[in-house]
């Protein structure tokens, strides 16, 4: 790892400046303006799809993500260059929240076409999408934890390079495969061939269960490591130097 590469430098300041803003400057809305929201949501923008990985909701978020981009993105970059590093980053994170935007839709609009065969208007369901208010007949049909999915897909907007991260993870799985990493609550070395897909695994199985713990989007997890696969498993089948 070492030395701090010029790449993962300059995208770490610019992620500390999108976090440290919107706390200095509360007023603008900067917030709103850059978290990725869901399509139907009056605050979406398509430049979200960009921006939301500049984005994060604690110090936390951003310690862990902005470690986990200096620990396998260097290497990654020094191996690359920075071209190659750059496309494939931001190509991660575009899937990722490319990935969990369809993931949304699939589920939100699941809800929606349940609530219309009951003989909701559109009206009345924008009104449970404004309000998360709804009558208790409607729990006859539809169970309370899917309406508050559906009103939380809505309005909870997507923040952090997570999903970037993990497409930053996986190519550095499949460049050092017998890297040992640990994480800290479970502190015991595992190769990285073995390590990454157990973390993907859990990911997989915590977005499609009730057993999430916290706001976390999986499915934007999971779509920057398939992203990240895709484009690492071909660059490194066909031999691709083409921006070296």
């Amino acid at each position: 790892m070492g030395r701090i590469t010029e790449v993962i430098k300059h995208l770490v300041i610019i992620n500390v400046i999108f976090f440290i803003a919107p706390q200095l400057l509360p007023n603008l809305g900067l917030e709103s303006l850059f978290a990725l929201y869901f399509p139907e949501n009056p605050k979406f923008g398509f430049w979200q799809f960009l921006t939301h990985m500049f984005m994060h909701g604690g110090f936390a978020h951003i310690l862990f993500n902005m470690y986990g981009l200096w620990a396998f993105g260097t290497p990654l970059e020094q191996m690359w260059g920075r071209n190659k590093f750059l496309f494939f980053y931001f190509s991660a994170g575009l899937g990722a929240g490319a990935i969990y935007t369809l993931v949304n839709y699939y589920q939100f609009n699941g809800v929606y076409e349940q609530l219309v065969n009951i003989g909701l208007s559109s009206a009345d369901i924008q009104n449970i999408l404004n309000t998360g208010s709804y009558s208790n007949q409607i729990l006859e049909h539809i169970s309370s934890e899917s309406l508050n999915q559906f009103y939380a897909t809505y309005h909870t907007p997507a923040v952090g390079a997570s999903g970037a991260i993990y497409g930053v993870l996986v190519a550095f799985g499949m460049a050092f495969p017998n890297a040992k990493l640990a994480l800290i609550f479970f502190p015991v070395p595992v190769a990285a061939k073995y390590f990454i897909p157990i973390i993907i695994l859990g990911d997989l199985f915590f977005g499609m269960t009730k057993y999430s713990v916290g706001n976390v989007a999986h499915f934007a997890h999971i779509g920057g490591a398939l992203i990240g696969f895709i484009i690492a498993w071909y660059w490194k089948k066909n031999q691709f130097n083409r921006w070296n």
